[in-house]
C-alpha cells in the first residue's frame, strides 16, 4: 500500500506490506525503492492499514507528542543491515549516538564504515531514527534528506546545536545490549 504523507519536512511516500512499513521515503526516491523490492519478491499490500497507523504517529511525533513508535516495521535488507536498523531503533528519543557506538552494538567494532553505508541505506526515514546518529566527535554527518532536515529532527527531540555539532546527552549502545526484535519497543516483521 503506498500513501503520500505531508510532513512538516516536505512530502514522503509511505510503503507497506502485509508485515509492516517497509519504507517512508522522499517522494523523489519512492519509485526506484518499490522497483527494487517488486524485484526482490516483496508484495507492497493495498489496505493493510500500516500506513495509517504510521502517518498517525508521525503526526503526533511532529506535533512533540510522541517519542517511542509502535508501528510494526518490515525491514528488508542484508541481516548486516537490518542489524543495524534495528540498533537504531534502540536510540531514544532526544540521544544521539555515534556510527561507532552502532557498530559495537552490532558486534562489529572495526566496521564504523560499513554501518555508515547501512545507515545511509535505510528505508524507513524518522521511524527508524538514522538522524540521531552522529559524528564521534559529536559533528553532524550527512543524512539522506538533507542535513537541514536532520537538524530540525534534531532540534524537534530537543537536543541543542552547537554550530555544527551536537551537545546532548549521548547514549552509548554498547552499554545496553540491543534486544532481540521479538521483545523490542519497536515490532518488527
Amino acid at each position: 500500500m503506498l500513501k503520500r504523507y505531508d510532513s512538516p519536512l516536505g512530502a514522503y511516500t509511505l510503503a507497506s506490506s502485509q508485515r509492516g512499513v517497509v519504507c517512508i521515503s522522499r517522494e523523489i526516491e519512492t519509485e526506484a525503492l518499490i522497483t527494487k523490492w517488486e524485484r526482490n519478491g516483496v508484495l507492497i499490500q493495498q489496505g493493510n492499514g500500516y500506513n495509517n497507523i504510521a502517518t498517525d504517529e508521525l503526526d503526533y511525533y511532529f506535533e512533540g507528542k510522541l517519542r517511542q513508535f509502535t508501528v510494526k516495521l518490515d525491514l528488508r535488507g542484508t541481516a548486516f543491515q537490518c542489524d543495524v536498523w534495528r540498533a537504531l531503533c534502540h536510540v531514544p528519543y532526544g540521544e544521539t549516538c555515534s556510527y561507532q557506538q552502532v557498530a559495537l552494538d552490532v558486534g562489529r567494532p572495526n566496521s564504523a564504515r560499513p554501518t555508515g553505508q547501512a545507515i545511509g541505506h535505510n528505508p524507513i526515514a524518522i521511524i527508524v531514527p538514522c538522524h540521531r546518529v552522529i559524528g564521534s566527535d559529536g559533528s553532524l554527518t550527512g543524512y539522506g534528506g538533507g542535513l537541514e532536515k536532520k537538524i530540525a529532527l534534531l532540534r524537534l527531540e530537543g537536543i541543542r546545536l552547537h554550530e555544527n555539532s551536537v551537545q546532548s546527552r549521548t547514549k552509548v549502545l554498547s552499554a545496553c545490549p540491543m534486544m532481540p526484535p521479538s521483545t523490542s519497543r519497536y515490532r518488527i516483521g
